[in-house]
């Protein structure tokens, strides 16, 4: 967000308005304790296949490690395997999840450019 403003409200409308290409970065959850060590930084974009726990929400769904599903970028939300709600017609969808809500717990490194940036991450905290 290239913000500079103090309010609330004109940091909420930048952050709403924003262009998905940096709402993407937003769309970001902590890491787990052991992979907060591991790698040395405390939060990572959460991207499709990592393994997640829910860390406030229904208590059906809460302290569940599940995996992510869809990432909703205009909703800045994530969809999460087996979270699911019931509509009107009894229909069932996946419940979107903000972010902030969950835990990394495994990450997808089947990218190899996150992969390389996460190994960089690693090689900088075994260096302090």
């Amino acid at each position: 967000m290239s913000t500079t403003s103090k309010h609330a409200r004109s940091q909420r409308k930048a952050l709403y308005n924003a262009p998905l290409h940096q709402k993407r970065k937003f769309i970001a959850s902590h890491l787990s304790k052991e992979l907060r060590e591991k790698y040395g930084i405390r939060h990572i974009p959460v991207v499709k296949g990592d393994i997640v726990r829910v860390m406030r929400g229904s208590a059906q769904i809460k302290d569940k490690d599940v995996e992510v599903v869809t990432i909703h970028t205009k909703e800045m939300k994530v969809s999460l395997e087996g979270v699911n709600i019931k509509k009107a017609d009894a229909s069932e969808v996946s419940k979107k999840v903000h972010p902030s809500n969950l835990q990394i717990v495994k990450l997808n490194l089947s990218d190899p450019m996150r992969k390389a940036k996460l190994e960089e991450f690693e090689a900088r905290a075994g260096g302090i």
